[in-house]
């Protein structure tokens, strides 16, 4: 079978999500039992985003049947950050195949913070996963392409295609990473002493460039939608992936989507997610749709106080928890 094909398919046992009015409520009513919360600071590694507002808050859930159902600041656009890496993950799963994704990067959680040195040298150079930054580098640099603009081309055309339309490049976030994204080419350097990635300086910049694509809540949530649906965008009907990929990229994230809180996260929502320092959050409820929200505060880990709020009210406002059940009651 050809890497991130549809030869083969796979078993599904997924529900839909409840009529649209039902959705509409809940949305409104996670949105507005959230919108208060108070807690978290703004991210002042990055310059740029410490100018942001705090007071912004915009949600949005996109079903895998095209819906749309958002509440605030929902069309307000900020830089993706770190939920770049889930998508240029599934971009390279599907162009170079996932044994090989694997093997350079690792599917593990490390238990450590997204920008931690320490889980390279105690894992012998091994990135671990995808979703830190070691092993964002490390997949960025399999991104296809004779060049940096080659891959650069791919990479924004690709997230392009999982939010179902041309994505900005803001520059003035991209001039205030780069004067400070020192910890991220050391990280690359030292990658590339262990043979995990060529042209250092080159990966650095580039994933700092896919870092600095503009999205906002109704983005994140078609992208997630399109993870949901096995990889077709349910906005555009553009496959973007296939339905391997969408499962192993689902999988990835729910075991390291949230870095060191990654297993507080599974236990509450019973999701896979993806945050970003900017404030944004990517959720998927596979098979029925994709959740995003955005809320600039941000815990101690990274993640957005407002937007996991949101999240844990809806997830169980609509029963999106993949780990729920009840009892068997045979019929008479």
């Amino acid at each position: 079978m050809t890497p991130g094909s549809d030869e083969s398919k796979q078993r599904v046992a997924t529900g839909l999500l409840p009529g649209r009015d039902e959705v509409d409520e809940a949305v409104a009513a996670a949105y507005e039992e959230s919108r208060n919360v108070e807690g978290g600071d703004l991210a002042d590694h990055i310059p740029s985003l410490a100018e942001a507002d705090p007071e912004l808050f915009g949600v949005c859930l996109a079903g895998v049947d095209g819906s749309i159902h958002e509440a605030g600041d929902a069309d307000v656009e900020f830089t993706i950050q770190s939920i770049s890496k889930a998508f240029v993950y599934a971009l390279v799963s599907q162009a170079r195949g996932h044994e090989v994704v694997r093997e350079r990067v690792g599917v593990n959680n490390t238990g450590l913070p997204f920008h931690s040195v320490m889980a390279l040298e105690l894992n012998d150079g091994h990135p671990l996963n995808p979703m830190v930054n070691a092993g964002a580098l490390a997949t960025t640099s399999l991104v296809p392409g004779e060049t940096p603009d080659e891959q650069w081309h791919a990479i924004r055309t690709g997230l392009s295609a999982f939010a179902g339309r041309p994505l900005d490049f803001d520059e003035e976030v991209h001039r205030s990473e780069q004067a400070t994204n020192q910890r991220n080419r050391a990280i690359a350097l030292l990658l590339e002493s262990h043979g995990r990635l060529d042209d250092p300086m080159d990966t650095a910049e580039l994933f700092t460039k896919q870092c600095s694509l503009r999205v906002s809540a109704h983005d994140l949530a078609v992208m997630g939608a399109t993870l949901a649906d096995g990889g077709t965008n349910p906005v555009t009907g553009e496959r973007v992936v296939s339905a391997e990929v969408s499962r192993d990229t689902l999988a990835l994230l729910a075991t390291t989507g949230m870095y060191e809180r990654s297993g507080e996260w599974l236990f509450r929502i019973g999701l896979p997610g993806k945050s970003g320092v900017s404030g944004g959050i990517v959720t998927i409820a596979p098979g029925k749709g994709g959740i995003g929200a955005f809320s600039p505060r941000l815990d101690s880990a990274g993640n957005s106080v407002r937007s996991e709020q949101f999240t844990a009210h809806l997830s169980r406002a609509l029963g999106l928890n993949i780990f729920a059940s009840d009892s068997y009651v045979p019929e008479d």
